[in-house]
Parts: C-alpha cells; sequence; structure tokens
C-alpha cells in the first residue's frame, strides 16, 4: 500500500493489561485489571478519531498504549508504516516526534518551575536545535495559538488560567510538527466557556499542519463536534465504530444509544428517566460474552456465551452486538 493511502495511525489485537499483586516481601500475581482488551482501529490522514465512553472503559489507557506509555501488553501499534511495538529507546524517541499526547490537566502536565518559553521548546532542546532556532519556533508557535511569547513567555504555570495552561500544553505538543496528535481528555478540567476556545483552536492547528488526531473523551457531544469519525468504547473493547453524524443520528449499539440519552436536556425528569442504569463492571473481571450485557435492556442467553464481534451493519458503521439497533429511529 502506498504511503499517502495507507492509514497513518494502524491499531491491532491492542491489549493493555495490569498486574495486581500483593505481599511486600514476597509479592505474589493475584490478579490483572483488564484495561484494554484487544482492540483494533485506524486513524486517517488528517482525519479527527473520537474515542468516547465512561470513566473506567480503557480510553486513556489505549491513548497511553499507542505512545507506548507504556508499551502494551500485545498488539501491533504502526505509525506510517513503521511498527512501534519492540523499537529500541533511541528509536522510539525519535518516533515520538511524529505524535504528540496532549494531558487532561494542564497545570499538572507543566512543569511548575519553568517558564513557558522553556517549557514549549523542552523538545526542540532535547533534539539538539540551536538556541535561535528554539526561540524563533516558540514565538511563532505561541503567536499561532494566540499568545504573545513577550507576556508569557517569561511566566510559569501558577501564574496563568486553566485555559492558558492548555494552550501552552497544545503549542508544546504542535513545536515539534507532528503528524499525529492524542489528546486524552484536553478539555475536561475546563469551564464550559473556555472548552469551546480549545477545540476550535485544536481544529484550527489541524488545518494549519495536517493533522491527524485521536481524541479521547468521555462526552460524547464533545467528540461529535470535533471528529470525522467516532469509536465507543466499553470496558476496554470497541463497540461501535462509524461516522460521527451516523453514531449521533443513528445509533447501533445500545450503549452507545445509552451515551447519547445521557446527554443533558432541559427536562430534568426526562434525563434521570434515560440515564444509563447500574454501574460498569470491574476490568479485573469482566462479565463472560457481551461485556455489556448486564447493563443492557435488549440482552438475551446468547449475550452471556458469545463474544459480538465487530461486524458492518451499514456502509461504513460497525457495531460488536448479537441484536443492533439497525433501522430504529434516531436518538438524536
Amino acid at each position: 500500500m502506498s504511503a499517502a493511502a495507507r492509514p497513518l495511525l494502524e491499531v491491532k489485537g491492542l491489549r493493555m493489561h495490569f498486574p495486581i499483586t500483593e505481599g511486600i516481601i514476597a509479592s505474589r500475581l493475584v490478579g490483572e485489571v483488564k484495561a484494554v482488551d484487544g482492540i483494533d482501529f485506524t486513524v486517517r490522514r488528517g482525519e479527527t478519531l473520537g474515542l468516547v465512553g465512561e470513566s473506567g472503559c480503557g480510553k486513556s489507557s489505549t491513548g497511553r498504549a499507542v505512545m507506548h506509555m507504556p508499551p502494551p501488553t500485545e498488539g501491533t501499534v504502526k505509525l506510517d508504516g513503521q511498527v512501534l511495538t519492540g523499537l529500541s529507546p533511541a528509536q522510539l524517541r525519535e518516533a515520538r516526534r511524529r505524535m504528540q499526547l496532549i494531558f487532561q490537566d494542564p497545570v499538572s502536565a507543566l512543569n511548575p518551575r519553568r517558564r513557558v518559553r522553556e517549557i514549549v521548546g523542552e523538545g526542540l532542546s532535547i533534539a539538539g536545535e540551536s538556541k535561535s532556532a528554539i526561540t524563533e519556533k516558540v514565538a511563532r508557535i505561541l503567536e499561532l495559538i494566540g499568545m504573545d511569547i513577550d507576556i508569557v513567555g517569561g511566566r510559569r504555570p501558577h501564574e496563568l488560567s486553566g485555559g492558558q495552561c492548555q494552550r501552552i500544553a497544545i503549542a508544546r505538543a504542535l513545536v515539534l510538527r507532528p503528524e499525529l496528535l492524542v489528546c486524552d481528555e484536553p478539555v475536561a478540567s475546563l469551564d464550559v466557556s473556555i472548552q469551546g476556545q480549545v477545540l476550535n483552536l485544536l481544529e484550527d492547528m489541524r488545518a494549519e499542519f495536517g493533522l491527524s488526531m485521536l481524541f479521547i473523551s468521555h462526552d460524547l457531544s464533545v467528540v461529535h463536534n470535533i471528529s470525522d469519525r467516532i469509536a465507543v468504547m466499553y470496558l476496554g473493547k470497541l463497540v461501535e465504530i462509524a461516522s460521527s453524524d451516523a453514531v449521533t443520528r443513528n445509533p447501533a449499539h445500545p450503549y452507545t444509544r445509552a451515551l447519547l440519552d445521557a446527554v443533558p436536556t432541559a427536562t430534568v425528569e426526562e434525563d434521570e428517566n434515560k440515564a444509563l442504569r447500574g454501574e460498569i463492571p470491574s476490568p479485573m473481571s469482566p462479565p463472560s460474552g457481551c461485556r455489556f450485557r448486564t447493563r443492557c435492556p435488549l440482552a438475551q442467553e446468547r449475550c452471556a456465551v458469545e463474544v459480538p464481534e465487530l461486524r458492518e451493519v451499514a456502509p461504513g458503521q460497525r457495531v460488536a452486538c448479537h441484536f443492533p439497533l439497525v433501522g430504529e429511529a434516531s436518538a438524536a
């Protein structure tokens, strides 16, 4: 496959399991948390893929596994055809210049001892660029995100607002001119009034640099506004992948429908009636068969014994459900 035709990011069989041990002197393995348990997806060039699901479903673990922070337990991650799994530390550092991560909490993600110009230029310094080149590139990227290096360059993170810190985090990621940006809940800790500004900034930067993005969030309405396609995740598994409009207008999985129903409306009573029932099971011992069956209103005996595979139910729309909601009225 030619470089232009193949996806920028290819993920196959990705698993991220965290061991659980007990004992202080002679610790022993007593189980493992299956945060991500065998998922496949791609991110095309110039595309934003939204990854959405409840807290604890494995979204952030997926993003970190893609970045190899830490490396995945199993599976393959390819960036522009290059297999990242198994690279030496030096090779991985070089590959990471082409993909950058934006964290959820912008304040704690920035070094409190350093000034803005040092934070943004750190990656360039590690790469061995000259001081003059670093100063020029830092000033340019700060200008692009709407900040003046003469005003904010000498400030430390505690002197900035949350929204300003997130802009600095975005600038730090973009100054290396990456091809892939992994955004892990980048607006979750911000006020609603600031969220829109940051989302618009990310869209502008995507157009400016031709970025591909993996945008992770628990908020389906936020993901819909910025994503070309959406992957819905539940308890370590992907349950639906489709275009943003297909997911929000014609969801095929009961869990996707439940997430849509959970979006707040003007009527409190209506929101309470549509709330997703029950708690997400423990990733240490997920349910057999379909993992959503313990909370699914459509669950039948088959769901307890047979794991549903992702299959196409409409052009470009794949769903992992034995009884998909194909043809039902839109929930949006």
